[in-house]
């Protein structure tokens, strides 16, 4: 049925976005060391922008200190580099083997600012997810037009569409919830 592959592809996109926003959050700074707060970044690696965990290893030996140890040494300094202009606020030191990353206590400020930031990450997974709704929405509106669907299964199928948006927008909700609290309680 042409309608369980339209709401089964719904969920499959939302799923992405959701899992992007997980990505996006592991990635907020909060007071512990953990490798994911630099794994994503980027790095110019023999002119690909390649992700840090690709080319090198991370690990946490302390509550407040990652090390990074590069593959190739060759790439230490593009990956200094990387480092200081993301915006995670950490310099990193090196002693041309590994790279040490001490994380100071975050201030209140930035605690704050971080969990603005949270909030603007969840309202945009948000409006990817409303769009999502949108375009399946307009699918249905064309599959009635086409004579697919009958009038009650469109309305049923709209109301499934939106069933599905508002469990994982509550999925959101919970996830901004816990890194808000993650990032102010500590």
């Amino acid at each position: 049925m042409p309608q369980d592959k339209l709401v089964r592809e719904l969920q499959e996109k939302m799923k992405k976005t959701v899992k992007v926003l997980r990505d996006e959050f592991r990635g907020m700074r909060t007071g512990r060391a953990t490798p994911a707060l630099v794994e994503n970044i980027r790095v110019n690696y023999y002119g690909n922008p390649t992700p840090l965990r690709q080319i090198a290893g991370i690990s946490a030996p302390e509550a407040a200190l990652l090390v990074v140890k590069p593959y190739d040494v060759s790439s230490l300094g593009e990956i200094m580099k990387a480092i200081q202009s993301s915006d995670i606020g950490i310099n990193p030191s090196s002693d041309g083997k590994l790279i040490r990353l001490s994380l100071p206590p975050l201030s209140e400020e930035r605690r704050h600012q971080l969990a603005a930031r949270a909030k603007e990450t969840a309202e945009k997974a948000r409006v990817s997810l409303r769009s999502i709704r949108r375009d399946a929405n307009k699918d249905i509106e064309k599959m009635k037009k086409d004579s697919i669907l009958g009038e009650d299964e469109m309305y049923r199928l709209k109301d499934r569409v939106q069933e599905t948006l508002k469990e994982v927008e509550d999925e959101v909700d919970t996830m901004l919830d816990a890194k808000t609290s993650e990032l102010l309680d500590e």
